[in-house]
């Protein structure tokens, strides 16, 4: 198998990604440019959707923003 190393401009990536997943014969690989605060923070983040989601469905108890404030 051969290896190709493309630099697309950030306007057109996802259009040409997209076609290349579309040719069944080529496997992609993304490449994770975030940084480590980046990386913090999206999972951060889907730790605290996650816990918005409990609260939804009654499964737990989150504070107040008056409790929250209360704290600073």
């Amino acid at each position: 198998m051969k290896q190709i190393t493309l630099n697309i401009p950030e306007n057109k990536y996802r259009f040409f990604l997209e076609l290349v997943k579309n040719l069944g014969f080529i496997k992609v690989k993304e490449e994770d440019n975030l940084s480590k605060d980046q990386r913090e923070f999206i999972e951060d983040l889907k730790e605290s959707l996650t816990q918005v989601d409990l609260h939804l469905k009654g499964q737990i108890n989150l504070k107040s923003a008056d409790e929250l404030l209360g704290e600073l």
